[in-house]
């Protein structure tokens, strides 16, 4: 089992972005299981330790906006998430539901710089609308799958991404990293983030663009 460093104490009252339902008081260690071949919708699904689907992804490939929406398991729109047009620093802005009017805004994350050797998002809550100071922070590598997610500007971690290979997913053409979220921090976020984090991947892969993260090999 993969050693972490101490959970911190919970927050005294559960970080709901998505939901309270999304908040659990003990650690949830959960799979991402990416199609890598994947053309049609439904590129990845979110599992937990036992195997039982929580979230599946599908995209909208076919339109002007770069567009995802995260579902539970019964297939219920949890949240939408769009990239916006024309922003300077990759900017996606995740909506509730289906929606995208922008009172149903719950979060925007966008890159800290243009130029990145590293996967570095700057997150900010629909109410922090001046910006100043993030409401939480992604830093790590995504190409190693090893990504932490902090609180603010802070060093405490509320979740940390570890990648997981086994014969049969490479086999299969699978991609499969697990996800451990911190006590009393929602989840479904926690996978949103990733929603957005695989995009920008994917974008800066086809661009032809420097990558993310490829020459964070090593770190």
């Amino acid at each position: 089992m993969a050693q972490f460093p101490a959970y911190p104490p919970p927050p005294p009252n559960p970080v709901s972005i998505v939901g309270p339902q999304y908040c659990a008081p003990y650690p949830v260690d959960l799979a991402i299981v990416r199609k890598v071949m994947a053309i049609t919708d439904g590129n990845f699904v979110v599992q937990d330790i036992n195997g039982n689907i929580l979230f599946k992804v599908k995209g909208a490939f076919m339109s002007i906006h770069d567009r995802h929406v995260l579902l539970d398991a019964a297939g219920k729109p949890l949240v939408t998430l769009r990239q916006k047009i024309m922003s300077a620093h990759d900017r996606w802005q995740v909506f509730r539901g289906e929606s995208t009017d922008s009172k149903d805004l719950i979060f925007t994350a966008k890159r800290s710089s243009m130029i990145q050797f590293k996967t570095k998002l700057d997150v900010f809550l629909a109410n922090n609308t001046k910006e100043d100071v993030c409401d939480f922070k992604v830093k790590g590598s995504w190409f190693e799958r090893s990504c932490v997610v902090y609180a603010g500007e802070s060093d405490t971690i509320v979740a940390q991404m570890h990648k997981k290979h086994t014969v049969q997913s490479i086999l299969i053409g699978k991609d499969k990293f697990m996800v451990t979220v911190y006590p009393n921090i929602d989840y479904a976020f926690i996978i949103a983030l990733i929603v957005i984090l695989d995009a920008i991947n994917k974008e800066d892969s086809g661009s032809g663009s420097g990558s993310i993260d490829m020459s964070g090999i090593g770190s």
